[in-house]
């Protein structure tokens, strides 16, 4: 790693830890040691920072391969999970924190090697678990099984088929070592900087360069998601409460996307002018899915219940959301960091020229409808 990309990475942990601070500053709650699994990916540094800012006593456990160095304070172990854990043997923490667990039989092995030298698992699993159909989700709506023929301990694929079912397992595997001491937590889409996936990054970056926008469906659609800094916060804090369960965590307080967007545009000075197009007209105009407009859910798709999640059990207990403004401004902050050659990756979102080209088509449409 060049100097140049380490020195921006750490600064992004340095921000990150200070928007931490100002948020968590009045805390309390007893220092605790806790053991990270992982910790410098994208919610790895998130948590780490948010766990520092409140006076936490960390231990990362990773290969050392992904931003290494970004943490210098912090006391690291490099092994490979899927190759042995041994090397954690005879330490002990109140929490470990699971942030990257993709199946069942990797949480178990963990999950039992380390249940006598920790008080709590944290789990972060994801709402892909739940089978997705129009109603709106809860902790107790039904989740997927592994699709047929597929058996766990057998070599398999994760694609968009097995994910949510292996993270499923996973969670059943670490309550079963660990019964009434694990905390599962099944995050929404988690944006904010940093995020490698770059699908909320197309609003921000669309609303900033202003102009006639096309939005699909109606300002009423739902649109959901977690600032992966608001999802650490809350991380921390079920350590420090010792809440154990199941808990949904996802955003925003106003999840509808007309809502959405309106914060984004107060937050980054946007004028860009929204033009509505309903999602029926897109899709037959073979556009409108999310690739093309990325985290946009419209209300009557079948499977909008992934945009109706509820996190009443979690907002009961603190769990609280900045504004989308803010996630955008600092998430282009982020971007415009970033060097040129991952500038230049492809990305989700619909390109310039297809949007105009789109635009043109529907407004011939209504002029046309309209004599």
């Amino acid at each position: 790693m060049n100097n140049d990309r380490r020195a921006l990475l750490k600064g992004l942990a340095a921000s990150l830890a200070l928007s931490a601070c100002s948020r968590f500053k009045s805390s309390s709650a007893r220092p605790r040691r806790v053991l990270i699994l992982g910790g410098t990916g994208f919610v790895g540094p998130a948590i780490v920072t948010a766990a520092l800012a409140r006076g936490h006593v960390l231990t990362l456990f990773n290969r050392g391969k992904t931003q290494p160095g970004l943490f210098p304070g912090v006391e690291t172990i490099l092994g490979d999970r899927i190759v042995s854990l041994d090397s954690l043997r005879g330490r002990k923490w109140d929490a470990v924190i699971d942030t990257w667990g993709p199946g069942p039989t990797l949480v178990r092995r963990a999950a039992e090697l380390l249940r006598d030298q920790v008080n709590q698992y944290v789990f972060l699993s994801t709402i892909s678990v739940y089978k997705l159909g129009r109603d709106s989700l809860d902790e107790s709506s039904p989740v997927l099984p592994l699709p047929p023929g597929v058996e766990v301990g057998k070599p398999l694929k994760i694609d968009v088929s097995t994910y949510g079912p292996l993270k499923a397992l996973a969670e059943q595997a670490a309550e079963a070592a660990m019964p009434g001491r694990t905390t599962r937590i099944r995050a929404g889409l988690i944006v904010g900087p940093g995020d490698p996936s770059d699908r909320f990054l197309y609003w921000p970056l669309r609303l900033q360069r202003g102009g006639e926008v096309l939005v699909p469906g109606v300002a009423s659609d739902p649109m959901q998601f977690i600032d992966v800094r608001d999802l650490a916060q809350w991380i921390v804090s079920t350590i420090e409460n010792q809440r154990s369960g199941l808990y949904n965590v996802v955003g925003p307080s106003e999840p509808t996307i007309g809502a959405v967007l309106a914060r984004m545009q107060a937050g980054l000075g946007s004028s860009a002018r929204l033009t509505w197009v309903p999602s029926a007209w897109l899709a037959a105009n073979q556009a409108g899915d999310w690739e093309d407009f990325p985290v946009a859910v419209a209300a009557d798709s079948p499977t909008s219940g992934f945009a109706r999640v509820s996190a009443a059990r979690a907002l009961a207990l603190g769990l609280r959301f900045r504004s989308p403004g803010e996630t955008a401004k600092d998430t282009l902050a982020w971007w415009h960091a970033q060097p040129a050659e991952r500038q230049r990756q492809p990305r989700p979102g619909v390109g310039e020229a297809r949007e105009a080209e789109l635009l043109a088509r529907w407004h011939k449409s209504q002029n046309e409808a309209g004599k």
